[in-house]
């Protein structure tokens, strides 16, 4: 980061040095005026003197000032990849919050969008679409063919850091103009319409035009000829005229969206990849032999073209030669043959970002590692589990084993203990391994499962909805995972806590019996002891677990390991007695 401090800092001065020397320039050229015009001392020739060093100075301080924003936007990426690896990220990255659904089984249980998310963790897109494909990874899992090859490509990614801060830098600009949707839609509309051979007349009544206009000049036709031209020209003008304006207006839109997208396409055409997944994402920005940036910059080049009619000076000439008609059919022809691809294209871009991303992570965290995919399951198998969003200096590893042998734990323990985190641990760290990118441990051997998750249920007074009625509908949701018959982990936080301790026992009996009979594997965390006793009614498929505290000088202490049996104690009325209540 210290050359791109030093950099903007060279910049800086220089941008200022710059100006004073401009505006010194234009007091001379005051002075210059006033002694020229006004007292006739100099010859008013002098002017041009500081007229052209201002001309100069403005073209140089607007190269510093791209080579300002340049070094400013370079510290800002390396200030945030920084702040990643020192665990300073909070707030400072794109927290997708427009991906959110409330209604989405696991997605606002294990914290995946917002401030603080694994989202804002993970994101260094700088278009829609890789935000869009970073974020519909993390809220379905991929399969396994597809996640391994993810895999393959992150790794390669991973050491490439030049590559990603160009991408990066050059995206800041991308971000703000690429508008996917727009875009897609525009060169998937259908046709404007124009009449089989528009072209040719209108290349031949151009030709025809200039002809008889210069045989005129030349003394060599009358005007007649030329008139008759101008005639044909309105008639075929006024015939075309919606289909151009359609096309004129419906490309303006995408335009400047095109430009920058070229940048970030060309720059991926680029690159020569070993990865499969690599390869292929090259390979589709071809159209008939022809890079997709080239395609663009075609493209480009025609709306420039077709715009510059609109200078008052040349649009007497452009009425003459047909010139809006003209581009604006090349415009169209050029979207008939690739703008069905567009779509295809940033699809592409799409995705590479979101690789970026997970090799961003995967270079930043040494620690984490790729996840064996298992064609069988269920099966959930960790060593060293941490919670990804916590710092690894401070987060708690523990072993969790599903499927081996138990599909269900029940988790016991006190407030505060780390049952949640736990099972946020286990969620976070499947979503991550069937997005394709490493996790937050030593080794993971996981199945290809579904998740389901019930910890953040709330009531909702818009939907005249009681928290308990939420926490039903969730579990619900849940069930309806399994009875699809693939196999699913299931993270249950306080399990039916808004009701009465027997309709509580008798209902979370039914619900994880369920889910273990239907090949489910997942957690349960609990106050009540009472449910612990369900793990001896399942055959061997479920244990107790639990997490235990301590008191010392008077304060509640945990030490977040996770140990095998029920929790024999509870911390609720010390901290009850902590926060000032009589108990």
């Amino acid at each position: 980061m210290s050359a791109w401090s030093e950099r903007l800092l060279r910049a800086q001065t220089r941008y200022n040095q710059f100006g004073n020397a401009r505006l010194a320039t234009g007091i001379a050229a005051v002075a210059a005026a006033g002694f020229s015009v006004g007292v006739s001392i100099i010859s008013p020739w002098w002017l041009l003197a500081p007229l052209a060093i201002f001309v100069v100075l403005a073209i140089a301080l607007s190269r510093l000032d791209a080579e300002r924003d340049a070094a400013t936007r370079g510290v800002a990426y390396y200030e945030r990849a920084i702040g990643r690896i020192e665990d300073r990220w909070l707030g400072t990255g794109s927290q997708g919050e427009r991906f959110r659904d409330a209604k989405h089984v696991y997605a606002d249980d294990l914290d995946l969008f917002g401030r603080g998310s694994l989202f804002e963790l993970l994101s260094t897109a700088r278009t829609e679409a890789g935000e869009r494909t970073l974020a519909e990874w993390l809220l379905a899992p991929g399969g396994r063919e597809e996640v391994a090859a993810r895999q393959e490509a992150v790794a390669e990614l991973a050491p490439r850091i030049d590559l990603r801060e160009e991408i990066a830098l050059m995206g800041e600009d991308i971000r703000a103009a690429v508008d996917a949707r727009t875009l897609a839609a525009w060169g998937s509309a259908p046709a404007a319409g124009f009449f089989k051979g528009a072209r040719v007349v209108a290349f031949v009544l151009a030709v025809a035009a200039v002809v008889t206009l210069g045989g005129f000049f030349a003394q060599r036709f009358r005007v007649a000829p030329f008139l008759c031209v101008v005639l044909a020209e309105m008639i075929f003008s006024f015939a075309i005229r919606p289909r151009v304006g359609q096309v004129a207006e419906a490309v303006s839109a995408p335009a400047q969206d095109l430009r920058m997208l070229a940048l970030l396409l060309e720059r991926l055409e680029g690159e020569q990849f070993r990865s499969a997944r690599l390869r292929r994402l090259v390979e589709e920005l071809a159209v008939e032999g022809h890079k997709a940036s080239q395609s663009i910059k075609r493209l480009t080049r025609l709306i420039e073209l077709l715009d510059s009619s609109e200078n008052m000076f040349f649009r007497p000439v452009a009425a003459m030669l047909l010139w809006n008609a003209q581009f604006a059919m090349a415009v169209e022809a050029w979207r008939k043959v690739r703008g069905p691809h567009i779509g295809k294209w940033i699809a592409a871009v799409g995705e590479f970002e979101a690789l970026c991303s997970l090799s961003a992570y995967a270079y930043e965290r040494p620690d984490a590692t790729f996840p064996r995919l298992e064609p069988e399951g269920p099966l959930f198998d960790a060593d060293t589990l941490r919670h990804p969003l916590i710092p690894a200096a401070v987060a708690v590893a523990n072993d969790v084993r599903l499927g081996i042998k138990e599909r269900l734990w029940i988790v016991s323990g006190s407030n505060m203990s780390g049952k949640s985190t736990l099972m946020r641990a286990v969620g976070l760290n499947a979503v991550l391994a069937w997005a394709g990118a490493p996790v937050a441990c030593a080794r993971l051997h996981i199945s290809p499962l579904l998740i389901g998750a019930s910890m953040s249920t709330h009531d909702s007074l818009a939907d005249n909805r009681s928290r308990f009625y939420a926490e039903i509908s969730r579990l619900r949701d849940v069930v309806e995972l399994a009875r699809t018959g693939h196999p699913t982990l299931f993270l249950l936080d306080e399990l039916l806590s808004g009701t009465n301790s027997h309709d509580r026992r008798i209902g979370a009996e039914a619900v994880v019996r369920g889910l273990v009979e239907r090949g489910a594997i997942g957690l349960v965390s609990t106050h009540d002891l009472a449910l612990a006793e369900i793990a001896s009614r399942l055959d061997g498929l479920a244990a107790n677990v639990h997490f235990e505290d301590h008191l010392e000088g008077g304060e509640i202490r945990f030490d977040y390991r996770l140990r095998q049996g029920v929790v024999t104690r509870s911390n609720a009325l010390e901290l009850m007695r902590a926060v000032g209540l009589d108990v």
